[in-house]
């Protein structure tokens, strides 16, 4: 399983995302550059340029036309995937931390963290008719929110906090719904499962989890030996988990790769039990992208590479011994 290296960043890795195909695969980094790369071979597509500070989260439509990105530099902006011309910019207070698209596309989810005497917010704009204006701004109460998603048929929006809780936001109101503390630390990624009914969380508290989306009830969870910067859920015929993270980036100048656990670890979704590990990385771990068909999976990590694994043949026919 030899990996595919990207090269096209010189600074930490912040998020991959795969779009609906998975024939795409897109990638920021704290350098103020979007990239996109064809999946199969490593061929950069293109770039995405017009941040002018780290770019924090990316996230693309279902039909693979349209990228939006958020950055330190207060602004996200709204990308033509095709030809890399820029549609929209919005600009805000503080630097952005979140995005995604709602899963009809009509909608997109923005999240900005409190700075300066500026509260968090949390903003819905409309990208069917791009509007400058937001259809729904909230200022969320509570402790700061780290990540946040669609849940299924975008009844809710599921938040994940500093303090380590999960909350379900009504998007229309802004109230939230529900609440569970589900980690000790800050919760550093949330990701949906395909149908949105249930999702996965990585935490600094050395665990990953994987909560029903509707109760918020923690149905599985992964103890890990390091902290954990992500976790991503392999599509329904393949029952892994796969988590990353390491030793905090600041210390790892005194440590070995091996000691620093800088690593891909796979654990069966079900049994919660670890059943292998993917070495690579010189640094920590910062982000995890799985392919939807499930063939491969990629990593970025605080070493400015993008890691591409495709799986061999007897992944797909490893059957896991009771």
């Amino acid at each position: 399983m030899r990996p595919i290296l990207l090269q096209g960043h010189e600074r930490s890795l912040t998020q991959i995302k795969y779009n609906r195909e998975g024939d795409l695969l897109f990638s920021v980094s704290k350098d103020h550059v979007v990239n996109a790369w064809f999946s199969h071979n490593g061929e950069r597509l293109g770039t995405y340029e017009g941040h002018i500070g780290a770019v924090w989260t990316v996230d693309v439509n279902s039909s693979s036309t349209l990228l939006i990105s958020g950055s330190a530099d207060n602004t996200a902006k709204l990308w033509d995937v095709s030809n890399g011309k820029c549609l929209k910019s919005w600009e805000f207070n503080t630097a952005v931390r979140c995005v995604q698209f709602s899963e009809d596309d009509k909608l997109v989810l923005l999240v900005t963290e409190p700075r300066m005497g500026f509260p968090a917010t949390l903003q819905i704009f409309n990208v069917e008719n791009v509007s400058s204006e937001p259809v729904h701004n909230f200022n969320p109460e509570g402790p700061k929110i780290t990540v946040a998603a669609w849940g299924a048929l975008n009844r809710y929006i599921v938040a994940g906090r500093e303090n380590g809780s999960v909350a379900l936001i009504d998007p229309k109101t802004g109230e939230c719904v529900s609440t569970n503390k589900v980690h000790e630390l800050t919760l550093t990624d949330l990701q949906m499962s395909s149908d949105r009914t249930y999702f996965v969380t990585a935490s600094k508290d050395k665990s990953a989890k994987i909560l029903e989306t509707e109760s918020l009830e923690v149905l599985k969870t992964y103890t890990t030996d390091t902290p954990l910067n992500s976790a991503a859920i392999m599509p329904k015929h393949q029952e892994f988990v796969v988590v990353g993270g390491g030793q905090e980036a600041m210390d790892v100048t005194t440590t070995s790769s091996r000691q620093g656990k800088f690593e891909c670890r796979f654990w069966h979704k079900i049994l919660e039990e670890e059943v292998g590990r993917v070495r690579g990385h010189f640094g920590p771990i910062n982000t995890i992208a799985i392919h939807p068909d499930g063939r491969s999976f990629a990593s970025g990590g605080e070493d400015g590479y993008v890691r591409v694994h495709h799986f061999d043949d007897d992944f797909f026919t490893f059957k896991f011994q009771i």
